[in-house]
């Protein structure tokens, strides 16, 4: 009888166990299968994206508004200064 107690918890943990592995390694294999580098470049590279359209944006809401502050100045009689000659810190391309 004692034999058999044994023999039952030892059959039922060796189950146990082959079903664990099983289920570890299908999870494995569709953990490989995910296409989670390409899911992180495509994300990143769409950001990316969303980034620069907001910087040329932003720069031709800059531009406007230096156009409407020079033409007030001027029918208020204002002297309108130059425009600058470059930027000192801007040095990339767009």
């Amino acid at each position: 009888m004692v034999w058999h107690g044994l023999l039952v918890k030892a059959a039922t943990t060796v189950v146990t166990g082959a079903v664990g592995v099983a289920a570890y390694e299908g999870l494995r294999k569709a953990v490989a299968k995910a296409p989670v580098r390409e899911a992180a470049v495509a994300t990143t590279a769409l950001a990316l994206r969303g980034a620069r359209k907001a910087e040329v944006g932003a720069e031709s809401a800059q531009l406007k508004v230096a156009d409407v502050m020079a033409e007030a100045r001027e029918r208020i009689g204002e002297e309108v200064p130059p425009p600058a000659a470059g930027d000192a810190g801007h040095d990339h391309d767009h």
